[in-house]
């Protein structure tokens, strides 16, 4: 039976489950469409990214002896979308007699994919996606009946199962979480490798200057380029990680310092996302050089649970609550995105060093999404819809499965608290003492009121007394309302006006709805 078999641009990967078994007169589809190019007004920097992966990776079947149908951009013929691709495939190749695909990573492609059995009269084979370590039915089987969906707990028993940094039945070192040991700030004297950059070769550059050319008002910078794009440039990044970095990562991987993107960060998530990485492998590497002495255990500990705990976990969330996750809006944001998420023309400093290097590089770490960007939009208010959105469109790495419970769940506590036990809310203090951003900044973060006061500071006690109501059940924020309680009537009003006459300065004065 000729079957025609769709891979996805974030499953580029040879053991995926839609080319197992491919046979002799099987085509293998790949398409780069304006539909999945422009839903979000992507990183122009990631489309790049992904059309280099992908036609490299279509340039490794071929040689392998497979069939390969590829549909460039700028291909006349292109119908611009996955489905109608796959109809003009149908069409052009008598013959093929179904389609066989692997399930896709968001919940939008899964609802159009599941129409296809009726659309294209062939029978339509939609497998698991196995290169991830905990299925949906392993998840919903650990989360049936718990009160609390804690991640801590799902890590210790995926590390049960993977045996890594196991000895016998117990955790390496005598605990599970290194955590603790993991939140320093930068000292000046440590130096930051110089990460091993890739040259973009002559597919990449041509995909370079077709996506200048066809998004030219794009957001974010094309150049400089120097992510891998195949299979073996992927594994080349690992190795530097893991001799480069990673002895450091656990000790720094919290800390922020201007204009640095990377610092130990392994930018892996790139090409596992995209498949061009195997969860396991990676996470066996690192665990390798803490056996061999080569890293320590708070920094591999920290760095594998970021892999089979974090990202197993969000997928798990996204798929077990969907699709009514992402409709949730347990504080009631609604205010506007901020114009400098886009543009990074603030007088924040923090603020515009995320952004700058977000347009930059179509990435920033884990702590510049959360505890800055992220921390912003929670205590402004901002509408969750158009927060997501934002962080799906200008990451290299994301994809709606990670990106949104990351995004809904852990910075905005929009889903009421299925996975942070509190909001992440933070004032200027944590900002100082993390980073060296606030040496430079034209805002005051010891300021606690008026025009010079870091927006932090104020913002973080305006987010409280607007959401007094929500939370006033939470026991690990009661400490902190006891002492809004407190506050007397002036410093409340001085902290509203603070807040409102910053969001009016923004452009975001919409009030946050009250509760009730």
């Amino acid at each position: 039976m000729r079957t025609l078999r769709l891979v996805l641009g974030d499953q580029l990967n040879r053991k995926l489950s839609a080319l197992r078994g491919v046979q002799p007169g099987d085509i293998v589809l790949l398409a780069e469409v304006n539909d999945e190019a422009s839903y979000v007004p992507h990183h122009r920097k990631k489309i790049a990214f992904l059309f280099s992966a992908m036609r490299h990776f279509a340039e490794d079947l071929r040689e392998e002896g497979l069939t390969v149908r590829y549909v460039r951009l700028d291909d006349e013929s292109n119908t611009h979308s996955l489905e109608g691709e796959v109809e003009r495939a149908l069409a052009d190749e008598p013959g093929l007699e179904r389609i066989v695909h692997t399930e896709p990573g968001e919940y939008r492609l899964l609802e159009i994919m599941r129409e296809w059995p009726d659309r294209y009269g062939v029978p339509v084979e939609m497998r698991s996606d196995d290169r991830f370590i905990c299925s949906h039915e392993r998840f919903a089987s650990w989360a049936s009946g718990k009160q609390r969906l804690t991640m801590e707990y799902f890590y210790r028993e995926i590390r049960r199962e993977t045996g890594l940094l196991m000895d016998g039945d117990e955790p390496e070192g005598g605990q599970w979480n290194f955590d603790a040991q993991n939140r320093k700030a930068l000292p000046d004297d440590v130096s930051i490798p110089e990460r091993a950059w890739v040259q973009p070769d002559a597919i990449t550059r041509e995909v370079m200057d077709l996506v200048g050319e066809r998004f030219p008002d794009g957001f974010g910078d094309i150049e400089p380029f120097g992510y891998a794009v195949t299979r073996q440039g992927a594994l080349e990044q690992l190795g530097w990680f893991i001799k480069h970095a990673l002895p450091k990562f656990g000790d720094y991987q919290d800390a922020l310092k201007d204009g640095e993107a990377f610092l130990f960060h392994s930018v892996l998530s790139l090409y596992l996302n995209c498949g061009l990485l195997d969860p396991m492998e990676v996470c066996r590497e690192a665990e390798a050089a803490f056996r061999d002495g080569k890293a320590p255990l708070n920094a591999v500990e920290g760095f594998i649970r970021q892999i089979i705990g974090w990202r197993e976990y969000v997928r798990g969330i996204y798929w077990h609550f969907m699709p009514d996750y992402l409709e949730r809006n347990a504080l009631e944001g609604r205010r506007p995105l901020p114009d400098f998420y886009w543009t990074a023309d603030t007088e924040m400093a923090c603020i515009a060093d995320v952004v700058s290097t977000t347009r930059k590089h179509a990435y920033a770490h884990h702590i510049q999404r959360l505890m800055v960007t992220g921390n912003f939009a929670l205590l402004a208010g901002i509408d969750p819809k158009a927060v997501n959105e934002w962080y799906l469109a200008v990451y290299a790495d994301a994809y709606e499965w990670v990106e949104a419970p990351n995004t809904h769940g852990m910075a905005l506590y929009a889903d009421g608290g299925i996975m942070a036990t509190k909001p992440y809310a933070a004032s200027g203090a944590y900002i100082d003492r993390m980073s060296d951003h606030c040496a430079g900044c034209r805002y005051d973060v010891k300021a606690k009121a008026g025009e010079k006061a870091c927006p932090f500071n104020y913002l973080y006690w305006n987010f409280m007394m607007e959401n007094e109501v929500r939370l006033k059940g939470n026991r690990r924020l009661g400490p902190i309302l006891s002492n809004l309680n407190r506050f007397s009537d002036e410093r409340r009003r001085e902290i509203r006006e603070d807040a409102s006459r910053f969001f009016e300065s923004i452009g975001i004065s919409q009030p946050r709805k009250k509760a009730s």
